[in-house]
């Protein structure tokens, strides 16, 4: 019975947020298990394109370190604004949510190479934080009970709490950099005059991840509503 709940309750995941936290979650196990070590994950240019190890420029986003208190918090902020977002402003856009996240670890590569971080996971985490927050920006934020603000706030809130746990703050800003790269280029200029839409999505993608019907009977995660935490839990202004 709990084994039939919870396979229920995980295909109801959208398809992008379930491979993407079942894959950090088995890299983690992997490592765990020492079927694996983070030496065969962590993100190095010479190793990539002189030994041409190309699996690093994924596995780098799947290792979010030893489980413990900064594993789970990842998790949870992963798997809550990347399954709102993919059930709130990408909702039958399969497609588009899967070129965001490879523009996204594009800009993550590039910029990987000129500084010192072996993992992007979490840098990718804050993007996806960021672009939920500024597509949402009436939604007032709870932080662990003590902050209360609205949710573009939230990625330098966690910021922030990075730099008061003694972490390099230089992982949140190149997450900030790009969801603010992606936002701008996605929801601000094509809006400007003279503006027009850079972004576009490859027709293969669409053919791909894209469905043709959507059910009208789903109900999906209220994306202004990522309560159930202290930390992140959000309420709409006015409402």
């Amino acid at each position: 019975m709990a084994y039939q709940t919870f396979r229920q309750e995980y295909l109801q995941v959208p398809p992008v947020t379930r491979a993407y936290t079942t894959a950090c979650v088995l890299t983690t196990a992997a490592v765990q298990l020492e079927l694996i070590t983070p030496f065969q994950l962590y993100f190095n240019p010479e190793l990539i394109f002189k030994h041409f190890q190309i699996w690093r420029l994924i596995t780098n986003y799947l290792f979010f370190g030893p489980v413990g208190f900064n594993f789970l918090f990842n998790m949870i902020f992963l798997y809550r604004y990347c399954r709102m977002l993919e059930e709130g402003s990408f909702r039958g856009r399969t497609a588009d949510f899967v070129f965001m996240f490879l523009f996204g670890g594009f800009l993550m590569t590039l910029f990987g190479l000129f500084v010192n971080l072996v993992f992007l996971g979490q840098a990718f985490t804050i993007m996806l934080v960021y672009v939920w927050s500024r597509r949402n920006p009436y939604v007032r934020m709870n932080f662990f009970g003590l902050l209360i603000f609205q949710a573009p706030f939230l990625p330098w809130v966690l910021m922030g709490f990075s730099l008061l746990l003694g972490n390099s703050i230089i992982v949140d800003l190149l997450g900030i950099a790009v969801g603010h790269i992606y936002f701008f280029l996605e929801d601000v200029f094509p809006n400007q005059p003279g503006g027009r839409r850079l972004l576009r999505t490859p027709s293969v993608l669409k053919a791909i991840f894209d469905t043709p019907e959507d059910d009208p009977n789903y109900n999906p995660l209220p994306e202004e509503r990522p309560g159930g935490f202290a930390w992140g839990e959000g309420q709409r202004l006015g409402g």
